[in-house]
């Protein structure tokens, strides 16, 4: 997921590896992304021909690098993006449609699918545990609050099928 994160920021344009540190973290809640996740990542993009990296003058003298996304980096993080198979389902969901913008109409409907079968199957699991089990007040409670949020997600994911659909119509 880190390496998602930082590519789709360099999918903006080009950023000192300061200030990835600082939006990568913003996109986390966390106030930055730690240097020790941040800078073996972007050499391993270098190293892939995914991010070009130069030196540019700092504000205080001092020098900086700057990176870039190339093309095959943006071709690398689409194909990233559309890795979201039953294993990943739990992870990454909302990440990925916040990316949704760099995918045609069929890939972001796999991803959907793919989360919809997975909450589906983690419902069913609610309402096993529910019937086969004695929860207790707060344990029911728990289990009603996490049946609510599935719900809420399916029908998040029926509104962007929705915006989807107009986007394909439009195009």
């Amino acid at each position: 997921m880190n390496d998602l994160i930082l590519l789709a920021i360099l999918a903006d344009g080009p950023q000192h590896g300061y200030a990835l540190k600082k939006q990568a973290g913003m996109a986390l809640g966390q106030p930055d992304m730690h240097n020790n996740l941040v800078y073996p990542l972007l050499r391993r993009f270098i190293a892939h021909k995914w991010v070009t990296q130069r030196k540019t003058a700092g504000q205080r003298g001092q020098t900086r690098q700057v990176y870039s996304l190339t093309p095959m980096g943006r071709d690398a993080l689409v194909d990233r993006i559309r890795q979201f198979d039953d294993a990943s389902a739990a992870e990454a969901f909302r990440l990925r449609v916040g990316l949704f913008e760099l995918l045609d109409s069929a890939a972001r409907e796999q991803i959907l699918a793919t989360r919809e079968k997975y909450l589906q199957a983690r419902k069913q699991r609610f309402v096993t545990l529910e019937t086969g089990m004695d929860l207790g007040r707060y344990g029911s409670e728990v289990a009603r609050f996490m049946r609510e949020q599935i719900r809420t997600e399916l029908a998040w994911i029926a509104r962007l099928r929705r915006m989807s659909r107009k986007r394909k119509e439009k195009s």
